[in-house]
C-alpha cells in the first residue's frame, strides 16, 4: 500500500499540471459565441492577433501565466455558451424530464424583474408592439448580470412614477421630489453598471426625465435664456437647487442643467452619486439621437440601454460620452503596494493620461491658451484638419465633364479606424532643435514640405484646404512621415516631441468598433454581404429598427465628439483670452492627440485617392472630411470602384463594406449640377453629404 507521503506527492504533482485546454475548434467557437474578435482577445491577453490565430487553429498553445489566465476565460465562456452537442443532447432528454428542464431554461433565459428590497414591484416586460412598431430583436448571447445591478444601468422615468428599464423591466418610483429620487436610486432601485475595467469604477446609474416627470418633482419643462440650449442651467436660488443642497448632496461645476450631476462624498469604495438627463431640456441633441426624445419611454430605456451595454452609460452629450469612454478603458489609476507600510494606495496606471492636467507644446495649443498668450509665442501652429476641398474647374477634363453623374462615398467613421493602433505621446513634450525625423515618435515638427510634388488634381496631403504648403509649418509625425513615404527628403527645424509613447486610444477603438459593427449587423448590414446587396441594405437600414438606427447615430456622434472633445475651446461670454478654462483641468484635454487622429485620418484618405488614380484614372471632384466625390457613369460606385477579374474589390483603394474605415454610397446627383457648384465656389460633397465635417468641441 502506498504511504501518505507517496499520495500526497501524486496529488500535487496533478495540481501542478498546467490546465488542459479545450480542442482549437472549441476555443474559436467559445470566443465567436462570446462576441469578441481575436484583437480584442489578443489585447486583453498581452499577445498578438497572430499569436491567438496559432491558438485557435491548433499550431500553438499559450504559456503560463497567460495558459492560465485563458484556461480561466474560456471556462468562463464555456458555462455561458455550452456545445451545441450539449444542447442537443438536453433536448432528447425522456419527456418526464424535459418539462422541468424547458421551464428552468425559460426562466433563466427570460429578462426577470428582481426583488429589490423598496424598490417596488417590478412589472413583466413591455411588449414590443406595445410602443413601437419594431421587427423581434434578434437573441443575442448576454453577459451575465452583476447581482449588484439586477435592473441595469438606466431607467426612463415618467410622470406617473413608471421608471422603464432595459429588457422591457418596469419599477415603480414613489419619488416626489429630486432628492427623494436620487434617494430611491441609489439605496432601491437595483440600477447602475459594472467598472468596465478591472481598476476602473462603476457606472453611476442614470435617471432619464419625461416632461411630466420633471414637472412632478418640480422642475420646469423647459429651460429657457438667452444662453445655447447646452449652458442653460437652474439658478441657484431655483426651490430645487436648494432642495438638493439642503439634504446635503452636491452638484458639480455644470450645475442643475439638462445633465445634472448629483453626489455625495464617496464612502469607502462606494460612490454615491446619480446621473439625471432631462429630455424637455434637449439632453438627447437631435443631431446625436435621431427621434429619440420623441418616443416612448420604454423604447427611449431600449436606445439608451444598448448604447449603455455596448458603449458606455452616457454621461452627457455624445461628446462628452466619448472622452468618458477613453477614461474608462485606461483608469489613470491602479492599487499597488507601498514597500513601507504595506498598505494598497493609489498609483499611476501605465499606458493611461495619469491624474493630472498636462500643458501642450505652444504650436500644439489654440491661440487663446495661457500657454501661447504667456509666453508671447508667434511661432504658428499646428493645423491637422479634414479635408475641405474642390478640385479646380479648369482641371476637369473633357472626358469627366461628359460623365452623368457625381457619386459621394463616405467612409465608414473615419477617425475610429485612424485611431487604431496609434501610438501617441503620454508625457509632456520636450523641445529639439534641428532633430532627424524619425516616423515612431510622436509630436509636432516644423519642417517645409512645399518642395514635395503632388498630381494638381489631387489635394496636397499636408493641409486640410489641399493648397500647396508654401514654407516650414508644423506638422504632426503622421504628415511628415508620409512625406517620407512618396519619396521626399524632410529636414525638421524643430520639433516638440514625446519620451513616454502608448497605444492610448486602442480599448476606445476596440470596443466602439465593436459597437457599431454589431449595430449596423442589427440594422441587417453584415460583413458576409456583397458589394451590391450592402448598398441595398444600407439604403433601408434607417428604416428597419429606428431604435437601433438611433443607437448607430450616437456611435458615431461619440466617434467624433469624442475626438473633438480632445481639443474642448473656451465657451461662453464671460470669457477672456488667455485665462484657463474648466477643460483645461481634464488630463484628457490633449490636442496633440486629436491632430494625430486627425492627421493619420486624412493621411489614409489621401492615400487611398492616389491608389484609385493609379488603378483607375479618376480623381474626385471634391473632398470633405471623410467623404469623397467622383464623377461616374452610374449613379452607383459599382460603377467606377476597382474590382479584379475574379470580382473582388482591389486593395488599396476605396471599397464598400460595415467596418469602419470602408466605404457606402453617400449621395449621387448630376454631374452638370456638381460642376456648376464648384464654379460658384461649393464644395460638392458638403451638398451631398450634408456637410457634417466638423469634429464637435463643444459638450
Amino acid at each position: 500500500m502506498p504511504s501518505e507521503e507517496e499520495l500526497f506527492a501524486s496529488v500535487d504533482a496533478l495540481l501542478n499540471e498546467e490546465p488542459h485546454l479545450p480542442p482549437p475548434a472549441e476555443r474559436a467557437r467559445l470566443r465567436e459565441a462570446a462576441g469578441i474578435t481575436q484583437a480584442r482577445l489578443a489585447t486583453a491577453l498581452k499577445t498578438t492577433t497572430q499569436s491567438v490565430k496559432n491558438w485557435e487553429n491548433g499550431r500553438s498553445d499559450p504559456k503560463s501565466p497567460r495558459l492560465d489566465a485563458y484556461q480561466r476565460l474560456l471556462n468562463g465562456w464555456a458555462a455561458k455558451y455550452p456545445a451545441p452537442a450539449a444542447v442537443s443532447a438536453a433536448a432528447t432528454a425522456p419527456a418526464a424530464s424535459a418539462a422541468p428542464a424547458a421551464s428552468k431554461l425559460e426562466t433563466t433565459n427570460a429578462p426577470q424583474p428582481v426583488d429589490v428590497p423598496g424598490a417596488g414591484p417590478a412589472r413583466p416586460a413591455t411588449p414590443a408592439g406595445a410602443t413601437s412598431r419594431r421587427p423581434a430583436p434578434k437573441k443575442a448571447a448576454k453577459p451575465a448580470a452583476d447581482p449588484r445591478f439586477p435592473h441595469g444601468p438606466l431607467a426612463v422615468l415618467d410622470g406617473d412614477g413608471s421608471a422603464y428599464g432595459v429588457d422591457g423591466i418596469v419599477l415603480d418610483c414613489p419619488a416626489a421630489t429630486v432628492v427623494e429620487l436620487v434617494e430611491w436610486t441609489l439605496r432601491e432601485s437595483g440600477l447602475g453598471a459594472p467598472r468596465l475595467h478591472r481598476n476602473g469604477k462603476d457606472s453611476d446609474p442614470l435617471i432619464v426625465l419625461t416632461a411630466a416627470a420633471a414637472v412632478k418633482l418640480g422642475l420646469p419643462e423647459r429651460l429657457e435664456g438667452h444662453e445655447q440650449r447646452r449652458s442653460l442651467r437652474l439658478p441657484e436660488d431655483h426651490p430645487v437647487v436648494k432642495q438638493v443642497v439642503k439634504a446635503k448632496w452636491r452638484l458639480t461645476q455644470r450645475g442643475f442643467g439638462p445633465w445634472a450631476r448629483i453626489y455625495r462624498k464617496a464612502q469607502g469604495r462606494e460612490r454615491q452619486c446619480v446621473q439625471l438627463a432631462i429630455l424637455s431640456w434637449d439632453a438627447l441633441d437631435e443631431r446625436s439621437w435621431p427621434g429619440v426624445a420623441e418616443m416612448e419611454p420604454a423604447d427611449i430605456a431600449r436606445v439608451l440601454g444598448v448604447y449603455a451595454q455596448r458603449v458606455i452609460t452616457p454621461r452627457g452629450s455624445t461628446a462628452v460620452s466619448g472622452l468618458e469612454l477613453m477614461t474608462a478603458l485606461r483608469p489613470p489609476t491602479r492599487a499597488v503596494q507601498d514597500p513601507q507600510t504595506g498598505n494598497w494606495v493609489p498609483g499611476h496606471n501605465p499606458g493611461s493620461l495619469g491624474t493630472e492636467p498636462m500643458d501642450p507644446a505652444p504650436p500644439e495649443a489654440t491661440p487663446e491658451h495661457p500657454v501661447v498668450v504667456d509666453s508671447g509665442w508667434s511661432g504658428g501652429f499646428l493645423n491637422e484638419e479634414a479635408y475641405q476641398w474642390v478640385r479646380p474647374v479648369d482641371l476637369l477634363s473633357d472626358e469627366e465633364c461628359t460623365l452623368p453623374y457625381a457619386v459621394g462615398l463616405d467612409l465608414n467613421t473615419a477617425f475610429l479606424a485612424a485611431a487604431a493602433r496609434l501610438v501617441v505621446g503620454l508625457s509632456a513634450p520636450d523641445h529639439f532643435h534641428a532633430p532627424t525625423f524619425n516616423p515612431k515618435i510622436p509630436g509636432s515638427w516644423l519642417v517645409d514640405l512645399s518642395h514635395v510634388e503632388v498630381d494638381p488634381r489631387l489635394p496636397s496631403p499636408f493641409t486640410p484646404t489641399g493648397e500647396r504648403p508654401t514654407g516650414p509649418a508644423w506638422y504632426q509625425t503622421h504628415t511628415v512621415a508620409y512625406a517620407q513615404e512618396l519619396g521626399y527628403n524632410v529636414e525638421p527645424i524643430e520639433a516638440y516631441l514625446r519620451r513616454e509613447t502608448g497605444a492610448y486610444l486602442d480599448p476606445w477603438h476596440d470596443r466602439l468598433k465593436t459597437a457599431y459593427v454589431d449595430t449596423l449587423a442589427d440594422l441587417g448590414v453584415t460583413k458576409d454581404l456583397t458589394d451590391a446587396e450592402f448598398l441595398a441594405a444600407m439604403e433601408r437600414h434607417k428604416d428597419t429598427d429606428p431604435a437601433m438606427a438611433a443607437v448607430l447615430a450616437a456611435i458615431k456622434a461619440t466617434v467624433k465628439g469624442g475626438i473633438g472633445k480632445l481639443r474642448e475651446r473656451p465657451q461662453g461670454r464671460k470669457y477672456k483670452e488667455g485665462e484657463r478654462w474648466p477643460a483645461l483641468q481634464r488630463p484628457t484635454w490633449r490636442p496633440d492627440i486629436r491632430a494625430a487622429v486627425i492627421s493619420k485620418a486624412r493621411i489614409n484618405m489621401h492615400r487611398k485617392l492616389r491608389n484609385m488614380a493609379t488603378m483607375t484614372g479618376l480623381y474626385p471632384l471634391a473632398v470633405l472630411s471623410d467623404c469623397v466625390v467622383y464623377p461616374s457613369p452610374g449613379d452607383s460606385p459599382l460603377d467606377f470602384l476597382p474590382y479584379a477579374a475574379s470580382g473582388k474589390p482591389q486593395p488599396g483603394g476605396f471599397r464598400l463594406g460595415p467596418t469602419p474605415g470602408l466605404a457606402k454610397l453617400e449621395g449621387v446627383q448630376s454631374m452638370l449640377w456638381a460642376v456648376d457648384l464648384m464654379e460658384k465656389g461649393y464644395n460638392p460633397a458638403r451638398h451631398i453629404k450634408g456637410g457634417d465635417a466638423v469634429l464637435d468641441e463643444g459638450e
